[in-house]
């Protein structure tokens, strides 16, 4: 990708509900990006989150002195509390960080003015739409009074918001600091996912589909309104795939200025002995999990599976992926080696098993299954859990007759789950293939993690990940270390046995072959680092800053 001379601004504000708030992919995409970004685009690139109290802690390093006497001056002013540091990332960025509760109360007062001026529509709003507007709010402050406070008039300044949560501070700044240049990044549209979320045929009558009648009828009106208008009165308006970009056009009628993938940061991969250390340890405790829930250890080269990401039941085709392993228990004779199967979807977890936990300290030996042999954590409500369901539906004991076992880690992989106590880099390093068959995903960093710690993975031509991986890295097929699957709407038996096929292929490779498609796999994540993908948000905020200088003109 040939570089080109873009404007540069002086100042970056950069807004995320995932800024030291690891929850979603985002955060993956500021986190992995924030080293490279600071050398790109600017000398002062400031990221604002939420003031999430202890919930920052693992991400977050406190700097009280920082920006002192502006703090000071904020606060007097809006009678909101920021801190201010650094985040615990490649790059050790600043962060302001903000207590955005306050602004709760006097919600539907800021409501009635976004109306009046841009007719975003809360009245139907739920869930998690009042704390986001009111963080939104709170940064779009934050960077007001910056502004303002550090005479910033008459530089090149850049406001970035990101997904819809970030629109109420977008069309803050739109309102009161028309001179700061704003860029939105959408990762996903509210409506898109919703319909794919429902159950709903989205390519198929993709071109029929009307983005505020579809918002209506499936509920989420308030956030597909805000999320419109934020990418309607943008300076720049970006979403991470081709794919998205067509449902941008299709839903929030208007197509986004750039796309501008997600890259990934290599510096976040261990090398050499650090890397083989890790996978051991992550295999030694997967296979001790193992034994332990179900009686039996796996052999020393049992072909180690998973899928992970948020649970999206069929969106990121957490069904298709137990279909499959259906499909190979039943050919099991087809099989060289045992698998095992790790599903690590965050799911509505109670606690630790204290039985696990028993035998892993080796207070108790494994001799049999536990009850339930499917899980790591109680759940809260395990009888309507779609994933457990469907494992018992189709039959599995996990018992030791049982060559493919599948084993549910329903804990954020953050190092203190009670269970794994490892955090999800670590973990993902001891698995020998990864598959991510989604049916809507706008990127897919899941798959693109995979390659990057040399882990093959299948995923599916609907991830904008793999669709990158088909267009433009000239690069098809399994010894490559990517699989795709083609997912069409009605092709779901087909689908699962095309995995279930590349399972059993990885399971009888060679160890030559392997080696082979592992060092293959990390060659093509290298085609998808930051450093060949960052200067589209430089286009991003050249476009942005373009307009500001061609209106002073």
């Amino acid at each position: 990708m040939k570089k080109r001379n873009f404007i540069k601004p002086d100042c970056v504000f950069e807004s995320s509900w995932e800024v030291c708030n690891k929850v979603g992919g985002i955060y993956t995409v500021l986190s992995s990006k924030a080293k490279v970004m600071s050398g790109e685009s600017t000398d002062s690139h400031l990221y604002i989150g939420p003031d999430l109290g202890t919930g920052n802690d693992l991400f977050f390093t406190e700097e009280p002195a920082a920006l002192k006497a502006w703090k000071k001056d904020f606060h007097k002013i809006t009678g909101l509390k920021v801190r201010t540091g650094k985040w615990n990332i490649p790059g050790n960025p600043s962060v302001i960080l903000v207590n955005f509760t306050p602004l709760l109360e006097g919600k539907d007062q800021f409501y009635g003015h976004i109306w009046d001026k841009f007719k975003v529509d809360s009245m139907n709003a739920y869930g998690d739409y009042d704390e986001a507007c009111a963080f939104a709010r709170a940064a779009g402050m934050v960077i007001d009074h910056y502004y303002n406070y550090s005479k910033l008039q008459g530089k090149k300044v850049i406001a970035h918001f990101h997904e819809w949560t970030m629109g109420m501070g977008l069309l803050y700044i739109k309102d009161k600091q028309p001179d700061i240049k704003t860029v939105f990044t959408t990762h996903a549209t509210t409506t898109g996912r919703s319909i794919a979320g429902n159950n709903k045929e989205l390519y198929r009558y993709f071109d029929g589909y009307n983005g505020d009648i579809m918002a209506a009828e499936l509920g989420v009106p308030a956030k597909h309104s805000l999320e419109k208008q934020a990418a309607h009165n943008s300076d720049c308006f970006t979403t991470v795939s081709h794919i998205t970009a067509k449902e941008c056009k299709q839903l929030l009628g208007k197509a986004p200025d750039v796309v501008t993938p997600n890259g990934f940061e290599s510096e976040l991969v261990p090398k050499g002995a650090a890397f083989t250390a890790k996978r051991k340890a992550a295999r030694t405790k997967l296979r001790a999990i193992a034994t332990a829930l179900t009686g039996s250890q796996p052999a020393d080269d049992a072909l180690l599976v998973s899928i992970s990401g948020r649970y999206e039941y069929r969106n990121k085709g957490i069904d298709l992926f137990i279909k499959s392993l259906e499909l190979l228990r039943d050919n099991a004779g087809s099989l060289a080696k045992e698998v095992v199967a790790f599903i690590l979807i965050p799911g509505d977890v109670k606690e630790p098993r204290t039985d696990l936990t028993d035998r892993l300290g080796k207070r108790k030996k494994a001799t049999e299954a536990l009850p339930l042999p499917f899980t790591t954590h109680w759940l809260n409500d395990p009888h309507n859990d779609k994933i457990l369901n469907y494992i018992n539906l189709l039959d599995f004991t996990n018992q030791p007759g049982e060559k493919v076992k599948v084993i549910l880690i329903p804990s954020y992989l953050n190092g203190s789950d009670g269970i794994v106590n490892l955090d999800y880099y670590d973990l993902l390093t001891g698995m020998d293939i990864t598959v991510y068959p989604s049916y809507y995903e706008p990127w897919g960093y899941t798959p693109h993690e995979s390659i990057a710690f040399g882990i093959p993975t299948i995923t599916s031509e609907w991830s904008g990940f793999g669709a990158w991986v088909e267009k433009d890295s000239k690069v098809k097929g399994w010894k490559q270390g990517v699989e795709i699957v083609y997912r069409e709407e009605d092709n779901y038996i087909e689908a699962s046995q095309i995995i279930a096929a590349k399972i059993t292929e990885a399971g009888n490779a060679t160890p030559n072959a392997i080696k082979e498609v592992r060092k293959n796999a990390q060659k093509l994540a290298g085609k998808a680092n930051w450093e060949h993908f960052i200067q589209l948000y430089s286009e991003a905020y050249d476009i942005a800053l373009s307009k500001k200088l061609s209106k002073q003109k």
